[in-house]
């Protein structure tokens, strides 16, 4: 099969495509015949070797597609069956290996497509707005990239909770993607701290949730009230460096959290319950998902850029 593969850290140009042998469904697997792949953030982080993974590697980890076969041990999925995964193995390839206990059927009127686009960043959103800090009407937030991917759908669904939003773009275009998404005021990075103190009469938020990173770290700990909580979710522009934890306590006894999506769908269960969500919201119009652009998997590098450039305002989709 074609698939992605890198076999060296570096820049984007150290994906190409490869000729390798196509997987096999182990005990409790699945084989995904691959409609389309999302491109994240983490995808990144292996490819530049922040995260470190054992080389060569076929890139990805979120798909959907059709199973294509089944491993012994496995109920619940047969051949042929829509399905979805945000935890595949090489998932940047005509076909991909998952477990099947963290694979989600699709519902009807969800397309694979979509589902690519949405599982991950969906889920993401899901667990920030309803676990990580339990959003109801009344509360006050501030969200990074409020035009990205998992931005604009956690907009969406705060604002479904009752929320007072405000979130950051970069440029006129993204602010009206975040508008209508439901913001109730866009700000900009330079001046995003003044405002918001300027938006809450001095009080500050109770909740910011940061996935850029280095670069809005300090001032978004400064947009926080008393006891407010900042959600470190990501670090688009760079690693947050180590800080004094003392700060927290001059700063009024705030919190820190740094979540991984892993850690809110431990059981099956949770991971459905989210999914089911998400997914039915899209199917039902309750929850408006953007495709920003899909790449033939030749294309791989471009996609990477396109991401890393912080200048999209939706999914990134590879089409094997």
């Amino acid at each position: 099969m074609k698939a992605i593969q890198i076999q060296t850290h570096g820049d984007p140009d150290v994906m190409t495509v490869h000729d390798v042998t196509r997987p096999e469904p182990g005990v409790g697997q699945v084989r995904i015949k691959v409609d389309a792949s999302g491109v994240n953030f983490i995808d990144i982080y292996k490819r530049t070797g922040l995260y470190k993974v054992q080389l060569p590697l076929v890139l990805g980890e979120e798909c959907a597609g059709t199973v294509d076969a089944v491993g012994s041990g496995v109920s619940g999925f047969k051949v042929g069956d829509r399905v979805a995964s945000a935890f595949s193995s090489g998932a940047y390839a005509e076909y991909a290996i998952a477990a099947a206990d963290k694979l989600v059927p699709l519902p009807a009127g969800v397309s694979t497509k979509q589902a690519a686009a949405l599982l991950l960043q969906g889920m993401t959103a899901h667990y920030l707005v309803h676990s990580t800090f339990p959003t109801r009407s009344g509360h006050t937030m501030l969200i990074h990239a409020a035009a990205g991917g998992t931005g604009a759908l956690a907009v969406q669904m705060a604002k479904q909770r009752g929320a007072r939003v405000f979130g950051t773009t970069s440029t006129a275009d993204k602010a009206k993607v975040a508008r209508d998404a439901g913001a109730d005021a866009v700000l900009d990075y330079a001046n995003f701290e003044s405002e918001v103190k300027r938006l809450t009469d001095g009080q500050g938020v109770d909740v910011v949730y940061d996935s850029v990173g280095k670069d809005t770290f300090d001032r978004s700990l400064n947009c926080l009230r008393p006891r407010g909580l900042l959600v470190l979710f990501g670090q688009a522009s760079g690693a947050v460096p180590p800080f004094e934890l003392q700060t927290l306590n001059a700063k009024g006894s705030l919190y820190v959290t740094r979540p991984s999506l892993g850690a809110y769908i431990q059981t099956r269960e949770e991971l459905l319950s989210r999914a089911d969500d998400v997914l039915g919201w899209v199917a039902a119009g309750k929850l408006t998902l953007r495709i920003e652009r899909e790449f033939a998997l030749k294309d791989a590098p471009a996609a990477h850029r396109a991401l890393a450039s912080r200048g999209t305002t939706g999914k990134i989709l590879l089409i094997p």
